[in-house]
């Protein structure tokens, strides 16, 4: 699983620890410009190393890891996560309504709405 010093390509490595989730979505990002390494935009073949930092853009979310093992096959993802050190800030949380809450005066809820409300309510169980 371990991959010698300097050999790994670096949509390889995006695709090992799970980044994305197929080699071929790896290699599009890269020649898109939504990879960089060390603050550079890379080609899908350019090589990583232990220490370097990528920031990857994928499904509307940005993430800056720093590599810590070198692999060149997919891993699990408790292997995956030992492999990198997650420099990224949380994902943005969309503004969570208050399940069953209504406006003052809005009458009695339909039938529909009431049944929106159930699904909401079980939901959170």
């Amino acid at each position: 699983m371990a991959a010698q010093e300097g050999s790994v390509r670096v949509d390889a490595w995006i695709w090992s620890v799970r980044l994305v989730s197929t080699r071929s979505q790896a290699t599009e990002a890269c020649r898109a410009g939504h990879v960089h390494l060390n603050g550079e935009r890379v080609k899908p073949a350019h090589t990583v190393r232990t220490g370097d930092e990528i920031r990857v853009r994928h499904a509307g979310r940005e993430r800056t890891i720093v590599v810590t093992r070198l692999l060149s096959k997919r891993v699990s993802a408790t292997v995956a996560g030992e492999c990198f050190i997650d420099r990224s800030p949380p994902p943005a949380r969309e503004g969570v309504a208050a399940a069953g809450a209504r406006d003052r005066g809005a009458g009695r809820p339909t039938k529909r709405d009431r049944r929106a409300l159930e699904r909401l309510r079980n939901r959170d169980r």
